[in-house]
C-alpha cells in the first residue's frame, strides 16, 4: 500500500496523517523526542490522490477541533483496510460514542455482538489506526478507571477532560491493621484464635 505522509501542527504538537489511494490510513500522536525526517514522504514513483491536499486541511481541522473540546464538523475518508472484521466493527462502534460520554470495554464489546470479548475490544483500541478521530479514548475500564491509551494515559485524560467528562476520583484509602494506630485492646492474629479447648 501506497502512503503519503504530512504533518499537522497543533499547539499540543505535532500529529502526523498518513494518507491511501483511499484515505486517512493513520494517526500518530506528537512524538516526545524529536522524529527524524519523516513527517512528509511520498512512495517513489507514486503519484498522489488529486484529493490529498483536501483530505489534509479536513482532518487538521478533525484533529484541532477534538482537541478543543469539539466535535469535528466533518472528516476525512477513512480508509480501516488493515484492521480484521471485528476489529474495523469495533472502530465503527467508537464512532457511535457521543462527545463527553463513555463506554466500558463490555459495553462495546455488547455493542459488536460479542459479550464476552472485552479483553479483544481492548486490544483492538490499542491498534486503533485513527486515535483521536475514532475516540477510543471514551472506552474505560470497569469502574470508571481510565484503561490504556495508545498514546499514553496522559492524552487520554487531556482528550476526556476537554469533552468536559468527569473522571472517578481514586477512593481514599482504606485503612488496614498497618495503618491504624495500635492500642492495647487491638486484636493480633495470634490472639483471634479460638484456643478454647
Amino acid at each position: 500500500m501506497n502512503v503519503w505522509r504530512r504533518s499537522i501542527r497543533t499547539a499540543k504538537g505535532e500529529f502526523v496523517a498518513a494518507f491511501s489511494a483511499h484515505g486517512l490510513v493513520a494517526l500518530e500522536f506528537p512524538s516526545r523526542s524529536p522524529r527524524p525526517d519523516k513527517t512528509r514522504s511520498n512512495p517513489p514513483g507514486a503519484k498522489p490522490p488529486t484529493a490529498l491536499r483536501h483530505w489534509l486541511r479536513t482532518t487538521a481541522r478533525a484533529v484541532k477541533r477534538v482537541l478543543a473540546g469539539h466535535k469535528p464538523d466533518r472528516l476525512p475518508p477513512l480508509d480501516l483496510s488493515r484492521g480484521t472484521g471485528f476489529q474495523r466493527a469495533v472502530w465503527r462502534a467508537l464512532t457511535e460514542i457521543e462527545r463527553g460520554e463513555t463506554r466500558t470495554y463490555s459495553d462495546v464489546a455488547r455493542r459488536v455482538g460479542s459479550p464476552r470479548a472485552a479483553r479483544v475490544v481492548g486490544q483492538a483500541c490499542r491498534v486503533n489506526p485513527l486515535p483521536v478521530l475514532i475516540p477510543c479514548h471514551r472506552v474505560l475500564a470497569m469502574g470508571g478507571k481510565l484503561g490504556g491509551f495508545s498514546g499514553g494515559i496522559e492524552w487520554k485524560r487531556l482528550l476526556l477532560e476537554r469533552e468536559r467528562v468527569k473522571l472517578a476520583r481514586p477512593n481514599p484509602r482504606r485503612p488496614t491493621c498497618s495503618n491504624l494506630p495500635r492500642t492495647a485492646k487491638q486484636r493480633t492474629p495470634e490472639s483471634s484464635v479460638n484456643s478454647e479447648d
